[in-house]
């Protein structure tokens, strides 16, 4: 009698088929706190649409195959013609043009537009991060634009267009654009003042001709590009297209794509300008503040894209512990196990709690929210994005060997999760940004205080944080140096007082006692045995 040597048992099902929107708590949460209520039945019905298709098991195979086929380029024809082409796997359009038809380049121009773009962009980053890149950059560039107003007018309706059009052609002719942004160069890096790109004026007003090169720029198939260069005026913002007006091809010569530990799908590259034509953004010698709109815009994006791959490794992580036994019983019933996927929950309701509220302040739009945004974004992006990477690598461990096999795709979590605490400036840029605010902008700090005052009185550690916090601020003496530190307990507090405010009362209260109140160990899975940590668990669950 033939007897099987390969039974599956003890392995749980794979976490597909299921509404990515809806099953985050914390998320639906935060877009009916943000949202006006007459919009509110439509924009959960979109999100849970979107939700769906991001937890369907064609749209995850997508994913997969983005990454595992990444772009290549083409620098010339079969006949030696320079064409400077990236192809991409198929999989790669069907998800850019979701992401488009899922308005998430559109916020600019629909009610309520931040809060639900960020939503969205939150659910699909945990599809594929790669196709984040374009979809951010396009987002954040109309702000950039409006520093000239015939510019807006001509480039924002594509830009906040629903509509992807992959073909190279002259953006008049195309129904929606993307766009891309290269301010990064070899010799200086974040320091953007050192940048050597030439830009010489053309006869016509506005129109120069651009030489010298950018060490990255991404997505360098947009429709057009925001770029850094030095003007006999000093260092400006222009409009780089990639198709001119005519139908020629602009001089946009890719040199490499790089190879990168993650974000695969997404093509990388070097780009060399000689005699490319560009126009204008704002006036010349104030190219950094053209252009700070977009990076404030994008910098928030790397909090929504780390809050996003948070919540899917945690999903993930606890979908596992549901389903799995050891030692006589599921995961996640185990103590010890259960204050880990605890610990993990927190961290990922936390940053999905405070993305959300920076969301929400861009939709106010008033004197106070931009004072707010000002110290929150920078704040936020430093740490939300330093979180993530512990977050995925301890979500990987729940999974034991599985999670180290690329099958479980908790491998490509763990590589993405360090890009966006890179990306539009590392911490310390971040962190000496928050601390020009401090020092220049008093507004930005009382703003903040406004914030984290509304919890005031709710919890006795948060209170003593506020209090610890504004101590440490008073002291001037080597501030540089402390300023990690600084901003760190900056977006702590913020987060905890949103907590204190917004979340069910177990998840504040064990958010509070650990990072606000000192009960707390030096890695996930040491929160104090008497909270709640069941509930947090529960509440954290992808699927009922």
């Amino acid at each position: 009698m033939a007897r099987s040597t390969h039974t599956v048992t003890n392995q749980p099902p794979p976490l597909v088929g299921y509404d990515v929107f809806t099953a985050d708590r914390a998320l639906v949460a935060a877009v009916e706190r943000h949202l006006d209520p007459t919009l509110l039945d439509e924009v959960l019905g979109e999100l849970a649409a979107l939700g769906r298709t991001a937890g369907s098991a064609q749209v995850q195979e997508w994913g997969v195959l983005a990454n595992e086929h990444p772009p290549r380029l083409r620098t010339h024809d079969r006949y030696g013609h320079r064409i400077d082409e990236v192809d991409f796997h198929p999989a790669w359009h069907r998800l850019l043009g979701k992401g488009v038809a899922a308005g998430l380049t559109a916020a600019w121009a629909r009610p309520g537009g931040h809060v639900r773009r960020a939503a969205g962009f939150l659910v699909w980053s945990q599809v594929d991060a790669g196709n984040g890149c374009p979809l951010s950059m396009t987002h954040a560039a109309v702000p950039a634009l409006r520093a000239d107003p015939e510019l807006a007018a001509e480039w924002e309706p594509r830009l906040t267009s629903m509509v992807y059009d992959r073909e190279l052609r002259p953006a008049g002719q195309k129904a929606g654009v993307l766009f891309g942004m290269g301010m990064t160069e070899k010799q200086g890096g974040s320091d953007v003042r050192a940048n050597t790109t030439v830009a010489r004026p053309l006869a016509q007003d506005g129109t120069y001709e651009l030489t010298g090169h950018k060490w990255f720029c991404s997505a360098p198939m947009s429709d057009g590009f925001l770029v850094l260069a030095q003007a006999p005026g000093g260092l400006t913002c222009f409009l780089v297209p990639r198709v001119l007006p005519d139908g020629t091809r602009n001089v946009f010569l890719l040199q490499r794509l790089k190879d990168k530990l993650g974000n695969r799908s997404n093509a990388s590259s070097e780009v060399e300008f000689d005699g490319t034509w560009a126009r204008r953004v704002g006036d010349e010698g104030r190219g950094v503040r053209t252009i700070i709109g977009m990076v404030a815009a994008t910098r928030l994006d790397c909090v929504l894209g780390s809050a996003g791959l948070m919540r899917q490794a945690v999903a993930q992580a606890i979908h596992h512990c549901t389903y799995r036994e050891a030692f006589g019983g599921k995961l996640i019933d185990a103590p010890l196990m259960r204050n880990v996927l605890a610990d993990l929950a927190l961290e990922s309701e936390a940053a999905t709690t405070l993305a959300l509220r920076l969301a929400a302040a861009y939709d106010d739009g008033g004197e106070q929210e931009r004072a707010f945004l000002r110290l929150a974004v920078p704040a936020a992006k430093y740490w939300v994005t330093k979180r993530c990477t512990p977050v995925a690598v301890e979500a990987a461990e729940c999974l034991g060997g599985n999670g180290y096999v690329e099958d479980s795709g908790l491998p490509r979590l763990v590589r993405e999760s360090p890009l966006n605490s890179i990306w539009e400036g590392a911490g310390n840029v971040q962190a000496l940004d928050v601390l020009r605010a401090l020092q220049r902008e008093p507004a930005a700090l009382n703003a903040w205080l406004t914030e984290v005052g509304k919890a005031r009185g709710a919890d006795h550690r948060l209170d003593g944080a506020i209090k610890n916090l504004l101590t440490e601020l008073a002291d001037l003496e080597g501030i540089e140096a402390r300023a990690r530190r600084i901003v760190e307990r900056l977006a702590v507090v913020l987060q905890g007082s949103l907590l204190v405010r917004y979340a069910p009362p177990e998840v504040a209260d064990a958010f509070c006692a650990s990072r606000l109140g000192g009960d707390w160990g030096s890695a996930f899975g040491t929160l104090p045995h008497t909270l709640d940590l069941r509930s947090v668990v529960a509440r954290a669950q992808p699927l009922s």
